[in-house]
């Protein structure tokens, strides 16, 4: 290592050293800078569909087929999906912004002009995403100020033409080819 490169080095560490960890606006915007996809976590309750948007989803585990989500643990949706057997995972798609907002919205009706279909088992997706999955809840562990949701796979499906939504930097982007 050269003089310059250690003295570059020093300097990125002390600056580092000085990022105030328990600041909320700093947590999020250097966790922002994380790509993540967008899903819809949804199932049929009531005579009506339920759900709520997620952008911390990732596969766990292949056997057996598990992925998870986090959920605010201030969610007032968590505690009803959670009773319900069947949950439909929808990967959004590149032009789902709108439906990604509606769900994330509280207080409205979030499936209002969403095209959407429910399977035998309850769970419920939004029509045109990327990928869906219809799951049932495996394990949830409560972690800060969320629970992190681990759900076993039963059925899915993908439709490769459509390029997911992307959460960059709190704002949403789109894969470029």
């Amino acid at each position: 290592m050269t003089a310059e490169q250690h003295d570059t080095e020093r300097a990125w560490v002390t600056a580092m050293s000085n990022v105030r960890v328990h600041d909320p606006a700093e947590l999020r915007r250097v966790f922002g800078t994380f790509p993540t996809g967008v899903t819809a976590v949804a199932a049929f309750a009531g005579g009506a569909p339920l759900g709520l948007a997620a952008s911390s989803f990732t596969s766990v585990s292949l056997d057996p087929p598990i992925v998870s989500v986090c959920i605010a643990q201030s969610s007032r949706t968590w505690p009803r999906l959670r009773e319900i057997p069947r949950l439909g995972i929808s990967v959004l798609g590149a032009h789902q912004e709108d439906a990604s907002r509606r769900l994330a919205a509280r207080g409205n009706d979030r499936f209002a002009a969403l095209p959407w279909r429910v399977s035998a088992g309850g769970a419920v997706f939004v029509e045109g995403s990327s990928a869906w999955l219809e799951c049932s809840v495996h394990q949830e562990v409560s972690v800060g100020d969320h629970t992190v949701v681990m759900l076993r796979v039963h059925e899915l499906d993908a439709d490769p033409a459509v390029a997911p939504l992307v959460f960059h930097g709190s704002r949403y982007r789109q894969l470029k080819p």
